[in-house]
């Protein structure tokens, strides 16, 4: 259950039915996501697993062929059809709120957590791993992610519903931060 205020009166609302993890790359949304999933018998759902499903190609390799827009527009589909299940953890890319669209959707469709991590974090989690990540293909991934977050760190948090802090955070102190505020402790 969800306390929420009205009028003065504190009501108790059902936890939400669809929540979606905002964040950049790093922040934990695919672990996080996956961890709250089971806490709340919901299924998990990834934006990039699901266009991975579909084209039958890693994420780099729809970037090479199609460019960042190319990209975009898969991944706007992707948004569109799986903000509409009932219910889902969803965790989106960490460049899926630059699309207008997709913004909307995330708005009024579900529960939007933004998983805040700072840079530092944010270099340390994606310096390791075989992960996807057309967009670090670059000489200076620190500056490259220091630009994505100026761009996008604003988009994050106007979307937000509820944001974390991840850093030095377990997953599983992140799960038990989000259902508490979901009202499900």
């Amino acid at each position: 259950m969800h306390n929420v205020a009205i009028c003065g009166i504190i009501a108790t609302m059902p936890i939400p039915q669809r929540i979606f993890l905002i964040g950049p790359m790093g922040a934990g949304k695919s672990s996080i996501g996956r961890a709250l999933a089971r806490a709340l018998d919901y299924p998990f759902r990834d934006t990039d697993d699901w266009l991975r499903e579909r084209t039958g190609v890693d994420i780099s390799t729809i970037f090479d062929f199609e460019g960042e827009s190319g990209f975009r527009k898969r991944e706007a589909d992707a948004v569109t059809e799986l903000t509409a299940l009932e219910p889902v953890i969803l965790g989106t890319g960490g460049g899926t709120v630059v699309t207008a669209e997709n913004r909307r959707l995330l708005a009024e469709r579900g529960f939007v957590v933004y998983l805040h991590t700072s840079l530092d974090y944010q270099l340390e989690r994606t310096r390791t791993g075989t992960h996807d990540r057309p967009m670090l293909d670059t000489a200076d991934p620190e500056a490259r992610l220091r630009e994505l977050m100026e761009e996008r760190g604003p988009l994050y948090r106007e979307l937000a519903d509820f944001t974390v802090q991840t850093d030095g955070a377990s997953v599983q102190q992140v799960v038990r931060k989000l259902r508490r505020e979901l009202g499900a402790t």
